[in-house]
C-alpha cells in the first residue's frame, strides 16, 4: 500500500490572496555602460509592443554571470557593487576566491576609473571573506547565518558571490545541492544578487554552460555569458575586423525569466583601467 501524506495546504494560494505581494519589476543600475539598456518589458499600444528599458538587471533576480577566466567576470561584479554603494544601497560581496584585503584593492581601483571618490561610499560595502574561512564555503548553514547577520545588520540589498564555483569545487555533481537552497535564500531576504561562475575550457564558449553542467542556468532567473576569441588568422582578421593576435570579448543574456532582454551577442571592452562596457551587436560589425 502506498505510503499517504497529508497535503501541505499553506503552499496553495488563490491568485487574489497573492496579488498585493507580486514583485513590480524595475531596473537595478549594473554599473557597466550598456549593460543597463539590454533588459527591458514591454507594453502593448494600439495593438503594438512597445519596449521600455528596464535599466539595470531586475530587482530582486538572482544573475548568473558566466565565462572563462580573463572575460571580465569579476570587473563586472566590483562595477555592480561600487555603483549600488554609490546609489545608496548596501551591498554585500561574498569572496570565495580572494581574501578581503584583496577584493578592498580592486573596488578601489574600480571606484576611482568610475569616478566615484571610495571614502564616499565604503561604509555601503559588506565583505564576507569566505576565502580566508572556510567554514562559509565547506558548510552552508553557517554560510546563510552569516549572510542573514549581515543582511539585518547592515539592511543589504544587493549580494555578490564570486565565485559560486568555489562552494562546489571537487564536488561538481553537488552543485544543483548548493545553488538552489542559496537562490532560495537570497529570494527570501530579497536580495537582487550576482552569480559569478567559471566556465572550464571545454566548454562551448557563448552556451550557459559552467563548471557543475547546467545546473546553476536551470535555477537562477538569468544568465549573462561573456567570451573571449583569440584573431589568430587572417580569416578571423577579416570577420571580426581587428588585427591578428588581438582579443575580441563578447557578451550574450541567455535568458531571463523576469524581463524581456537583448538576445543579441554584443562585443564586450575592457578598458586600460579595468571596466568593463558593452559595445555594438556582433551581427552589426559583421555587416548580416
Amino acid at each position: 500500500m502506498a505510503e499517504q501524506h497529508e497535503p501541505l495546504l499553506e503552499s496553495i494560494s488563490p491568485v487574489r490572496e497573492l496579488k498585493d505581494k507580486k514583485v513590480e519589476i524595475r531596473g537595478v543600475p549594473t554599473g557597466v555602460p550598456g549593460l543597463d539598456e539590454m533588459f527591458f518589458t514591454t507594453t502593448l499600444e494600439n495593438g503594438r509592443p512597445v519596449i521600455h528599458p528596464l535599466g539595470g538587471y531586475p530587482e530582486r533576480a538572482v544573475i548568473h554571470l558566466t565565462g572563462v577566466s580573463d572575460t571580465g567576470k569579476s570587473l563586472m561584479a566590483e562595477q555592480f557593487v561600487i555603483q549600488q554603494a554609490a546609489l545608496g544601497n548596501p551591498t554585500a560581496f561574498v569572496t570565495v576566491e580572494s581574501p578581503a584585503p584583496f577584493i578592498v584593492t580592486g573596488l578601489q581601483q574600480r571606484a576611482s576609473q568610475m569616478g566615484i571618490n571610495f571614502s564616499d561610499i565604503e561604509d555601503q560595502i559588506i565583505i564576507i571573506d569566505a576565502a580566508t574561512y572556510s567554514s562559509l564555503r565547506d558548510n552552508l548553514p553557517v554560510l546563510f547565518d552569516t549572510l542573514a547577520h549581515a543582511i539585518k545588520t547592515y539592511h543589504i540589498k544587493n549580494t555578490v558571490i564570486d565565485s559560486i564555483t568555489g562552494l562546489y569545487e571537487a564536488k561538481e555533481m553537488m552543485a544543483r545541492q548548493i545553488v538552489r537552497p542559496l537562490f532560495n535564500f537570497l529570494k527570501k531576504w530579497h536580495q537582487t544578487a550576482l552569480f559569478v561562475s567559471q566556465k572550464r575550457s571545454g566548454h562551448e564558449e557563448l552556451t550557459a554552460e559552467a563548471a557543475g553542467g547546467f545546473a546553476i542556468s536551470h535555477i537562477v532567473d538569468c544568465t549573462i555569458v561573456v567570451a573571449k576569441h583569440l584573431i589568430a588568422s587572417q580569416y578571423d582578421a577579416r570577420i571580426y575586423k581587428r588585427p591578428l593576435g588581438e582579443i575580441v570579448r563578447l557578451i550574450r543574456i541567455d535568458g531571463c525569466r523576469m524581463c524581456g532582454h537583448d538576445s543579441d551577442t554584443h562585443f564586450m571592452e575592457i578598458t586600460p583601467g579595468g571596466i568593463v562596457k558593452i559595445g555594438p551587436k556582433l551581427k552589426a560589425v559583421l555587416g548580416k
